[in-house]
């Protein structure tokens, strides 16, 4: 039996990660669950789930948590960033899925390493901005890290079996180099001009994932398959010119891994987050995960391209900062973050976004040496690069 801590799980990351629990109760019992701001949900969920505990950010969050509590026995309700971590390393749970977004998420997946857990990561800020530091914390504390991105989780599955390690520190042997593939998004066949007058509403609605607004907006940016690519190069130690985006607009290729003798092998599955959550919770056994049969003869067809630069600015720049180094991918993530709150809020254009990334990856290639050899680094240097964004006149 895992004891589960699912740290996030008022997201879609969260129910789907339930979806698969509830499915095997002889496999999985929840411990925690922690939630930032939907506490109507997160009681939901908590009650159906029988977790014993909660992790919410502040007292305002506890009482709309207890208020919205559906009945029956309360589980204990720990408070702020502190319980947020103590949650991530208590004894009590063996098995903690790292779903929080954004550089939030970063001091719980910190603390859950170095208690040496069996870590599901989809928390990206772990290793964008943070990959040397919290990669050591895997090896060194004997963690097992399992990721649960539909492309990394694939990338995982079609590496050879006795190399199929995210603590590695160099490639696994016959690798030449992995390929993400991403959907295109809904501007894949936008003209440049087209994206002007793209609206939030158009943005966030993803021909094929159910996704929250920001990671929506990232998609069609491919933004977020940039930053897959910067975790790829962490969790499988390749090196930037081996790592590669195709666009597949069908998403039922998640990823390939090419090896030296020509073979190419791919995960193939339907669009849904459960497949992934449940190949990484039982690993390495396999169960159920809820999802249909993949049916190819209905698809018809696999199509490919390469991203347009033109199309898609932001993906060149993530790739720009991979090969900058951490301080510019802390950067550009943070940069990223504060662009995407205010596209969303109505105060910035879509094409701004590749801007505002852009200014802040300029800012941090003047600065003088950054020091980042520290947990507490990292997030002062986070903060930096937002407020920085925060001020290029976004409203």
């Amino acid at each position: 039996m895992r004891h589960v801590t699912i740290l996030g799980a008022s997201g879609s990351i969260g129910a789907s990660t339930l979806d698969v629990i509830a499915r095997h109760p002889d496999r999985f019992t929840i411990h925690a669950l922690s939630g930032h701001r939907r506490m109507d949900i997160l009681a939901q969920r908590a009650a159906a789930s029988r977790a014993r505990v909660v992790a919410v950010p502040d007292a305002a969050a506890a009482d709309a948590f207890r208020q919205s509590w559906p009945g029956g026995v309360l589980p204990e309700i720990r408070v702020g960033v502190q319980a947020l971590a103590d949650v991530a390393a208590d004894p009590a749970s063996d098995t903690i899925v790292a779903a929080i977004v954004g550089a939030a998420g970063l001091p719980s997946v910190m603390a859950a390493a170095r208690a040496g857990k069996r870590i599901l990561l989809a928390n990206k800020e772990a290793l964008v901005a943070a990959g040397n530091l919290f990669m050591q914390a895997v090896r060194e504390h004997g963690a097992t890290l399992l990721p649960i991105d539909s492309e990394h989780n694939a990338i995982f599955q079609c590496l050879p079996a006795q190399h199929a390690d995210c603590s590695a520190t160099v490639p696994a042997p016959g690798v030449k180099r992995l390929v993400l593939t991403a959907s295109g998004g809904p501007f894949r066949r936008f003209w440049p001009e087209q994206l002007e007058g793209v609206t939030p509403e158009q943005a966030c609605a993803h021909p094929n994932w159910s996704m929250g607004r920001k990671i929506s907006v990232d998609s069609a940016t491919m933004v977020n398959k940039g930053l897959e690519v910067i975790e790829a190069h962490w969790l499988f130690s390749m090196p930037a010119d081996r790592l590669e985006v195709l666009i597949h607009p069908q998403s039922l290729i998640h990823s390939l891994v090419e090896y030296d003798d020509g073979s190419v092998l791919a995960e193939l599955g339907n669009p849904d987050m459960r497949t992934p959550i449940a190949q990484a919770l039982a690993y390495p056994d396999r169960i159920a995960s809820g999802v249909g049969l993949l049916d190819l003869a209905a698809a018809g067809r696999l199509d490919f391209e390469q991203p347009d630069p033109l199309r898609f600015p932001c993906l060149s720049l993530c790739m720009q900062a991979l090969r900058a180094g951490q301080a510019a991918c802390i950067a550009l993530n943070a940069a990223n973050e504060i662009a995407v709150e205010a596209f969303l809020a109505g105060n910035l254009r879509y094409t701004w976004i590749a801007r505002v990334l852009e200014a802040v990856l300029e800012w941090q290639a003047g600065l003088s040496q950054v020091q980042l050899g520290s947990l507490e680094d990292i997030l002062e240097f986070d903060k930096r690069a937002r407020h920085y964004a925060g001020n290029l006149g976004l409203a």
